[in-house]
């Protein structure tokens, strides 16, 4: 009996030992938080970390115990002040929302509550359905398309092409692989698609070539006649056309594709019809712009991300299918222990069986509290703003002669340089960039930069709720100064 008492005394668990003390230094930590977004705007954008803060994640793996708070303190030294900065109203490389509070709140609630979304009949599951149904009507799906929340874009676009591959491949791809399609099957995007689709493609077996990248048009839009051109060169060739997949937004300059008259190429050629809408989807709830999306609503898959413009924290992507049961056939899988029951936790649905993972986080709960707070109208009043800055910037470059607009700017994306009299592109990119980097460095404005119709450019990808016409006009005026300050040291007297 005494070593039964001994063995019961032993056991361990992880909760705190005071919950007294774990609840006056989680009222610490949230009032700390709520002061690091108030006063967001007081900090750099962007800082390099010193030597001894980078050397601070080289230290060994802890084998001893220590106290929260002073785990707290670490954290609260070394890894919110260097942060990539994407809360920041200056921050506008690549392309990434600004997260919310509410978000915040929910993504601490959703591991407090601790639920695993493979499935299961409980409130989580619930809400995770609820979630991909308002995300259909967003975008105009039906109430019975099928959908699932993933990490992000690049999973989200996986998931519609996966679902595109099986419909389309002639065989029973999941049971006899890729290698019994009988024709090598063939995908369409613009030149200007994002680089997850070459990943997609290859994950799924087809290889990077069976990606065809279709030339763009002045906006560069995807050429519908070139598009065309060349399903009928792969026909006559063996190959079998498959799936045509329209961007919503491209990365480098936010051109949107004809989406309608895409649609209408895929049901004449009876392919498959994707699109990416990581960038641009969510264009639909805009009242001012959701024209630039039409034709959206045709679509046999979607990819969108909620961690973009309805700025919910990362991680949060969702893809879309039309035909609930493609979807499904795609990746349901029914092992033993995964059976449903009429009653009890499994008689709930099994959101496995939409996508790639069994264990699946609670992603839902943070978009469900910001857009009950805010609205969907809101956020769509939102998009419109960021559109109605990138506009805005624009017109403050086409009446600088000291810089030059790249790309027509469609959305909320602006590519751009700094002129430089007399230089070859070499030097103009070493001078563009150079800028940049001095922009994030000083902490002023983070961009990106990239390489449009041949030619290096700055980008401004204006996705942030937090961003003012006064941080634009600032970005002007500290390019222009930076231009001439590295031109002066250039170009010595």
């Amino acid at each position: 009996m005494d070593g039964f008492q001994e063995a019961a005394t032993a056991d361990e668990t992880l909760d705190p030992p005071d919950w007294t003390d774990a609840g006056a230094l989680s009222h610490r930590i949230l009032d700390d938080a709520i002061t690091y977004l108030k006063d967001v705007r007081k900090r750099p954008v962007w800082r390099e970390m010193p030597a001894e803060v980078s050397s601070f994640f080289s230290a060994p793996l802890p084998r001893s115990p220590a106290p929260m708070a002073d785990v707290y303190d670490d954290v609260a030294r070394n890894v919110m002040p260097y942060p990539m900065g994407n809360v920041h109203p200056r921050f506008w490389a690549w392309y990434m929302g600004a997260s919310n509070f509410t978000g915040a709140l929910g993504d601490f609630l959703a591991a407090i509550q601790g639920s695993n979304l493979g499935g299961g009949n409980h409130a989580a599951g619930l809400m995770d359905s609820q979630v991909v149904n308002w995300m259909k009507e967003t975008v105009g799906f039906p109430a019975t398309a099928g959908g699932t929340l993933v990490s992000g874009g690049s999973m989200a676009n996986i998931i519609g092409l996966t679902v595109a591959r099986n419909v389309k491949a002639g065989v029973d791809v999941r049971e006899r692989g890729v290698g019994a399609v009988p024709k090598p099957l063939r995908y369409y995007a613009s030149d200007q698609v994002h680089s997850c689709h070459r990943k997609a493609m290859e994950a799924l077996g087809l290889g990077n070539r069976a990606l065809r990248r279709i030339p763009t048009d002045a906006g560069l839009r995807i050429d519908i006649a070139a598009l065309k051109a060349a399903i009928a060169e792969d026909r006559e060739a063996g190959f079998e056309p498959a799936c045509v997949i329209g961007t919503a937004g491209t990365v480098n300059t936010g051109a949107v594709d004809d989406l309608q008259a895409l649609a209408t190429v895929a049901a004449e050629e009876d392919l498959w019809f994707h699109v990416d809408g990581c960038i641009g989807a969510l264009i639909a709830i805009a009242p001012q712009n959701r024209s630039l999306v039409a034709g959206i609503e045709q679509a046999d898959s979607i990819a969108l991300d909620p961690h973009k413009w309805l700025h919910a924290p990362f991680e949060a992507g969702c893809a879309l299918v039309r035909d609930a049961s493609q979807h499904r056939n795609t990746f349901a899988v029914t092992p033993e222990y995964l059976e449903s029951t009429p009653r009890g936790l499994a008689s709930g649905a099994w959101l496995h069986d939409y996508g790639l993972q069994t264990s699946r986080g609670f992603r839902a709960l943070k978009i469900w509290m910001a857009l009950k707070e805010h609205g969907v109208d809101k956020f769509g009043r939102l998009i419109d703003q960021n559109i109605a800055q990138a506009r805005y910037l624009t017109r403050l470059i086409e009446a600088e002669p000291a810089l030059e607009l790249m790309a027509p700017t469609t959305i909320n994306i602006v590519s751009f340089r700094h002129r430089l009299a007399g230089a070859s592109e070499e030097r103009l990119k070493t001078f563009n960039t150079e800028i940049m980097l001095r922009l994030q460095e000083e902490g002023i404005a983070a961009l990106s930069d990239t390489t449009v119709h041949g030619r290096h450019c700055l980008r401004v990808a204006i996705a942030n709720h937090r961003t003012r016409r006064d941080d634009l006009d600032l970005l002007m005026r500290e390019m222009l100064r930076l231009g001439r300050e590295i031109a002066a040291v250039a170009t010595p007297t």
